[in-house]
Parts: C-alpha cells; structure tokens; sequence
C-alpha cells in the first residue's frame, strides 16, 4: 500500500470517527431513525411473503430464495450507504454551493464528502440480517446449501455494496452538468433496486438486460444465487460478478474525474 492511499485511508477513518461523535449528540433521533428503517424494510419483505404464501412461489423461486435475493441486495445497499451515503445525496452540495467550499481543500473531494454523516444502518443490518439467516436455514434445511455458501455469500454482499456504490456514483456525477439528480436517483438506485429484489425472469427480455448490462443490479444478488443457492451456471460466476464489480468501480471512478472537471460553481 503507497504511502499516500494510507495517509486517505486514516484520514478516510478519522473523518468517520469525528461524524459519529457529531450524531451521537443526538441519540434518541439515531434510535428512532434506525427503529422505523428497520420497520419500512420488514414491511416490504412482508408484503412478497404475503404474495408467495398465497400463490407459493415467483417462477419457481420459492419463499426462501426470494428472501435470500431481498436480503443480499438489502445488505448491500447497507454496506453501501453506511460508508458513502453522501453520493447519495450529492445534490444538495451543488445546490448549496458547498462543493466550492470541499474544493478548497487539499484532499480528494470524493474523501471528504463520503465520511460526512455518517451512520450504522443498525435497523437495516438487523433486519437483513435476519432475513438472510431464516432464508439461509430453510435452504440447509432443504439440502440446497452448504456451509461454503455462507462464504460465498458474504462474498457477494461486499461485491454488491462495490456495484451499488458504483451505480449510485456514476449517477451522482450527472448532477454536474444537471445539478438536480434527484428524479434520476429515484430510476437508477432506488426503482433498480426493488426490481432486483426478484428473480429476473419475471420481466420482458429487455427489462432484465437492462437490469444486467446498464444498471447491473442483477450482479449484486440474481446471477451470484443462481450458483450459491441453485447450483446452475458454474463457480466461474463469482470470478464473473467480482470482475464486474471491479470494471464498474473503475468506470464510475473515471467518470467522477472527469464529471468534477465540468464542475461550474454556484457563483459562475
């Protein structure tokens, strides 16, 4: 490790460290916040598992894979948020013009404004914890899996959280030339998201390549379980979602330095 990655890596941890002691000043709203996430997430997986109690299974995918699906990518999306949550929220610094203040300063802009906020997602963790451990019992239970894909799986949620940051990167880098990114948002991260949430076979051809080639959510969770807790495809998938993982890093990365050169300041 260069001398220079590790000096942003300890600043990147004495960033998180000064955040978390800012939003602990206000306890009761991070245990509230954390209680009613956890709750929209629970209600969400409650309302397929009404559906599949009803009708047994989406195309052949049973309760427990399709908990496993929704828990992958919930688990993801929390690795994601927790440790960049402000490319999320990048409008606002070009609304408010505090981008030009970030710019000012001797570190990477993307450094700065990562650790800002920070938060565990505790309600999210539990709750997809939880998810993920009930699905992954009825899947031993049923002899579907071993313990290598627990493995695998954890594996996978770090891939994914590596995708989504990606996804979510490259769309925040549009606000550069758009400043308002928020409709955009709402398409790529969020909707992608709940679509991936289920098995891809159940959209129109186009939708689930779409959801493979332009938006590749179905990396994070769909393609990586159709080994881990189907054994279809082969192993060489995890060698395909890692790799995916890596090219979407570096193209979204590369698009960030180029996008922050067509930065124009609130007050040009």
């Amino acid at each position: 490790m260069s001398s220079k990655l590790k000096t942003w890596l300890e600043l990147y941890v004495l960033l998180i460290k000064t955040s978390v002691r800012s939003r602990m000043q206000y306890r009761f709203n991070f245990i509230l916040g954390s209680v009613l996430a956890a709750l929209i997430q629970i209600s969400e997986f409650l309302m397929i598992a009404i559906v599949l109690y009803k009708f047994g299974a989406i195309q052949g995918w049973s309760i427990y894979e399709i908990g496993y699906l929704f828990s992958v990518i919930t688990l993801s999306k929390t690795l994601y948020r927790t440790f960049a949550d402000e490319v999320h929220h990048l409008e606002k610094y070009l609304v408010d013009g505090e981008l030009d203040q970030i710019l000012t300063r001797p570190v990477p802009v993307l450094l700065a404004i990562m650790p800002r906020n920070f938060r565990i997602m505790i309600g999210e963790v539990l709750q997809g914890g939880f998810i993920l451990c009930w699905s992954m019992n009825g899947l031993w239970r049923s002899g579907q899996i071993d313990w290598t894909s627990i493995v695998f799986t954890l594996f996978i949620i770090v891939t994914g959280a590596v995708i989504l940051f990606s996804i979510g990167l490259a769309t925040a880098t549009i606000g550069f030339w758009t400043t308002r990114i928020e409709e955009l948002q709402t398409f790529t991260e969020d909707a992608a998201r709940t679509a991936g949430q289920y098995p891809l076979t159940i959209y129109p051809k186009w939708m689930s390549s779409m959801l493979l080639i332009v938006i590749p959510v179905g990396f994070v969770n769909y393609i990586p379980a159709l080994y881990i807790i189907r054994g279809e495809l082969g192993a060489w998938v995890l060698v395909a979602v890692a790799a995916m993982a890596t090219i979407c890093l570096g193209v979204s990365m590369r698009f960030w330095r180029f996008g922050i050169t067509k930065y124009q300041s609130t007050g040009s």
